[in-house]
């Protein structure tokens, strides 16, 4: 279902929890970041298949190769972001998309806003966190 909003329109408290609006918005929202991160790791491909490393220095050969396994790190980083982002616009196309995972409730359009992303609310989020450290530790 496609619906139309304005382009100042900003998700508030007031309206009801994740309506068709503010699904739209989060929606778009997506996307928009998707393209960013495809459209710049398209940019990193042509920068690294412009050519090979060329410089005789081997202190510059070794900096031109650090920033090259960066990069691609970041492009790796930027992988696993865009499924993300993927599986929270198929949340949305199901209905799920704004709700806990673990325990069903609201995540807030706080958090929604700063990471479009979130499958926990923060109470959840804090608690998984607490349960990493201490099996990590263990």
């Amino acid at each position: 279902m496609l619906v139309t909003i304005p382009n100042d329109y900003r998700p508030i408290e007031d309206e009801d929890f994740m309506n068709t609006q503010q699904m739209e918005y989060f929606r778009q929202k997506l996307l928009r970041w998707q393209r960013e991160l495809l459209r710049e790791a398209g940019e990193t491909l042509s920068s690294l298949s412009a050519g090979g490393i060329s410089e005789a220095d081997m202190t510059d050969r070794a900096s031109v190769e650090t920033d090259r396994a960066l990069e691609l790190r970041t492009r790796d980083r930027a992988r696993k972001l865009i499924s993300k982002i993927d599986q929270a616009v198929e949340r949305i196309e199901n209905g799920s998309y704004g709700y806990c995972e673990e325990t069903g409730e609201p995540i807030g359009l706080r958090r929604l806003e700063a990471r479009p992303i979130a499958t926990l609310t923060i109470e959840a989020q804090e608690r998984h966190e607490r349960m990493e450290r201490v099996h990590r530790d263990d």
